[in-house]
């Protein structure tokens, strides 16, 4: 398996591991998407790795030594599987406390590896430090000690992946593993088995099998030879066998880039070149699409309309046989040479660089078409194809330009899924994504949005982003959820996010408490202070209102709400305190703690709020959900604690007495 395992198989979209297809639905005017979410697929692809994996040597002893000490330090060549084993034995260990977090210091919402907030119960950490020069791998190391600390405190698990060559410290040693690279022969026939290719025909000897796996292969090449071979057994003819499909697996290996220039510089026409261009980008697709977004294709670089009367054109069949493409029996055009769509690709974005732009319009235009066979494998398969280009060619900028244009104020469903596949495809580039974070952060924080690009920005940090950076998804909610006025789908995306974590929602908290809150803070603290996550244990029975620091956060929050807002805005959160308050144990009375803790700082308002809050407590009680002596009892231990802040000690009449006479003249 691969060191990387992130790649654009076959005009599918960006993919984590293994071969699979990733579709993201968006909110708003795009609710209602059959789409799987990008979470689901990751989970599949992750899956879909483990079935596949061929165990290396090593494996069970890293098995053994994450169970005993909760970390584990992976050493092994490049190529032999240490990424793809990280993510396996970290799965295995997934629960419903905790999230998967992929460490990444130094970037932008990272907590450095000694913060013991950087790790929450039942975590799953995963530090690749594989591509780490030496001055990272060092500084790694110094700050191993206190992450270990935090993991073993919160019954988490860790896995690092040792730089390249790097020399490990004598106290880390107990917990290095090398993992050796496996049988090449395995691993293809694994892969093969996986992906339904019948036994009697993988296990037959096979003389390109043989020289494909002459020397030492990295995972990575086995895996994809063994895809190239699955795909030549289902474009197969009848008779031919897996011999057959071999070799043609080894052809499209081969480096075509001769063969693909000479055919370009043949067809002069530039319709022959429309289509050439088309099939490439939309391999695959039903020949009526190819038709009509090659028609597109020439109206948007602006060829000449064809002059030549409709009975005396060619027909799509000679036209497609020109370019060495071919329709197949239900109609989907491909080129005759498996991948070869891959190399014309590649030579079209090489070396016509004018061509750039209009693709980008184009493809655009082209996934707005509809009809019976214009799905949404097809417009996926498009934006991947076209970011693949701006990615493999170092252009992210121009990526992220697109799906910001996408967004525009005008931009159709479809405009919105492209623009949410394209940043999805910069994202998961095993080169450019940390710049596609950052981009994304400064979109978020500063950037003044036009249009739908909010919508399609919350999507993909609620979704991509918070798979594996859930700290990076957060911090740019946040952001995102401080500047929407009309809507709150951030605010709502912020709020599902933080609700998968106690780590996540204390961080929130922290962060919310550091400053004076703007009425958009405001807003966000009253959705995330639900009374139930904060008492309810985890971990080690603890519960985040357990924690003197978020008391303070609490407090301090709480304090900006009495302060600044009428009672109609906070009332309906303090009541659902004040319920929760009263059928919890010794927690219910921090809550209170907390609420009169935040109206005693109300300087010269604090009469008027202490009021405010006893007048809440006693709604309250007519809104309890639950025998209404529990809410009195509470209304009572408030008013004490009122007393208490005021320094005019315990309540001079009975509670309950003053309670009963209220009720009998009102």
């Amino acid at each position: 398996m691969s060191e990387s395992s992130t790649r654009v198989d076959g005009a599918r979209g960006p993919m984590h591991t293994g071969s699979g297809n990733i579709y993201v639905s968006v909110g708003s005017d795009l609710q209602g998407s059959d789409r799987p979410s990008f979470r689901r697929i990751a989970d599949d692809q992750l899956a879909w790795l483990r079935r596949v994996l061929v165990s290396p040597v090593g494996m069970g002893q890293a098995r053994a030594r994450l169970a005993d000490t909760g970390t584990v330090i992976l050493d092994g060549a490049p190529g032999a599987g240490r990424t793809s084993a990280a993510r396996v034995l970290l799965r295995e260990y997934h629960q419903d406390a905790g999230v998967f977090h992929e460490l990444l210091p130094g970037e932008e919402g990272e907590l450095s590896l000694e913060d013991p907030d950087l790790v929450g119960a039942g975590d799953r950490l995963l530090l690749d430090l594989s591509a780490a020069d030496a001055v990272r791998w060092t500084t790694a190391q110094a700050e191993l000690s206190a992450l270990r600390k935090a993991v073993h405190e919160q019954h988490a698990h860790l896995v690092v992946v040792m730089s390249n060559g790097g020399v490990l410290d004598p106290d880390l040693q107990p917990y290095r593993v090398e993992i050796e690279t496996p049988p090449g022969s395995r691993v293809l026939r694994r892969h093969l088995r996986m992906h339904g290719v019948p036994s009697e025909q993988y296990l037959q000897p096979d003389p390109t099998v043989d020289e494909f796996l002459d020397g030492a292969r990295p995972m990575r090449e086995v895996a994809d030879f063994a895809d190239l071979v699955r795909r030549a057994c289902e474009a197969g003819r009848p008779g031919e066998g897996f011999a057959q499909w071999c070799a043609t697996a080894r052809r499209a290996r081969a480096d075509r880039r001769k063969d693909v220039a000479t055919l370009v510089a043949r067809l002069r026409e530039s319709p022959q070149r429309a289509l050439l261009i088309t099939v490439a980008m939309l391999h695959g697709a039903h020949a009526d699409v190819i038709h009509h977004t090659a028609q597109l294709l020439l109206r948007t670089t602006g060829a000449p309309p064809d002059e030549v009367p409709l009975l005396q054109r060619k027909d799509l069949a000679e036209r497609l046989s020109e370019i060495s493409a071919d329709t197949g029996p239900g109609g989907h055009v491909r080129f005759t040479e498996l991948d070869y769509d891959s190399s014309v690709r590649t030579h079209i974005w090489d070396h016509m660089p004018d061509l750039r732009q209009r693709m980008g319009t184009w493809a655009a235009r082209s996934v707005d078409l509809n009809g019976p066979h214009v799905t949404r494998e097809l417009r996926d398969g498009l934006v991947a194809q076209l970011a693949g280009q701006y990615l493999r060619t170092g252009h992210g900028e121009g990526l992220a330009s697109l799906a910001e244009d996408w967004s525009s104020s005008t931009a159709s469903r479809a405009g919105l899924e492209a623009a949410v596949q394209a940043l999805t495809c910069g994202l998961e580039d095993p080169v450019q994504g940390r710049s596609f974070r950052e981009r994304i952060y400064q979109w978020c924080a500063h950037r003044r949005l036009q249009g739908k690009f909010a919508e399609v920005l919350v999507q993909v940090c609620a979704d991509v982003i918070a798979s594996s950076h859930p700290d990076q998804a957060m911090l740019r909610l946040y952001y995102l959820a401080c500047r929407e006025h009309d809507t709150a789908l951030a605010l709502q995306a912020l709020c599902d996010l933080v609700g998968t974590s106690h780590r996540l929602r204390r961080r929130l908290l922290n962060r919310l408490a550091r400053h004076e809150l703007s009425p958009a803070e405001i807003r966000i603290f009253l959705r995330v202070c639900a009374p139930e996550p904060l008492t309810d244990p985890y971990g080690n029975g603890r519960a985040l209102v357990d924690e003197s620091a978020v008391q303070n956060a609490l407090t301090a929050c709480w304090q900006a709400v009495l302060r600044g807002q009428p009672r109609t805005a906070w009332q309906p959160h303090a009541e659902r305190w004040l319920h929760r308050a009263a059928v919890t144990d010794h927690r219910g009375a921090i809550l209170l703690d907390v609420l009169v803790g935040a109206a005693a700082r109300c300087d010269d308002r604090r009469g008027a709020v202490f009021a405010a809050l006893y007048a809440s407590a006693r709604d309250a009680e007519r809104t309890a959900p639950f025998r209404s002596s529990y809410a009195a009892v509470t209304t009572d231990l408030l008013l004490q604690k009122i007393c208490t802040a005021q320094g005019l000690g315990q309540p001079t009449t009975p509670p309950r007495a003053e309670s009963s006479s209220r009720r009998t003249e009102t």
